[in-house]
């Protein structure tokens, strides 16, 4: 994965693709659209197939994959609103605002009105959605420590700052479109 994004950022950049010819001799040529595509499909499925890894987690511990979500986020920043719910992970305000209202019924999450600003309702754990969370992600932070443990923080590190510079480079070829 990090050696695919690495190629399709130099290609970005420069607009030369690298590749060995059978003599091993090292070669430049302009990439051709059908080359690009198949790196960017390759990114995607990557990205796919990471995400269906959480999915399958989701699953496996019998809870939805966007409740996963919300407590993911809080877990991140502390308290969430629906809003950056739906704007970090792409949902439509439906879906979490049902995944939300279940989660407030059970006890889980209360709208914390000192954090709130204006219309934007910040959501917090109850005492029960903290331990609910933090036995529940638990499993997932293992998960994920097991994982970086094999490919090394370093790693980890430059594929996120490749991620990052990807989804900066692609927000900017969309603005050029608009």
């Amino acid at each position: 994965l990090v050696y695919l994004v690495v190629k399709l950022l130099y290609f970005m950049v420069t607009g030369v693709y690298s590749f060995s010819v059978s003599n091993g001799i090292e070669k430049e040529k302009t990439i051709m659209d059908h080359e690009i595509q198949k790196l960017h499909d390759q990114v995607n499925q990557a990205i796919i197939r990471c995400r269906r890894v959480y999915s399958v987690w989701a699953k496996k511990n019998k809870v939805s994959y966007n409740r996963m979500l919300v407590l993911y986020t809080i877990r991140e920043y502390g308290s969430c609103t629906q809003k950056q719910v739906c704007d970090s992970y792409m949902l439509p305000r439906q879906t979490v605002n049902h995944v939300i209202t279940e989660m407030r019924k059970e006890g889980i999450l209360a709208v914390s009105e000192e954090m709130s600003r204006g219309k934007e309702k910040a959501l917090v754990l109850t005492e029960s959605g903290e331990e609910y969370s933090e036995r529940l992600l638990h499993s997932l932070s293992l998960m994920e420590e097991r994982a970086a443990a094999q490919l090394g923080a370093e790693r980890i590190r430059m594929m996120t700052e490749l991620f990052m510079e990807y989804d900066r480079v692609l927000e900017d070829a969309l603005e050029e479109e608009e």
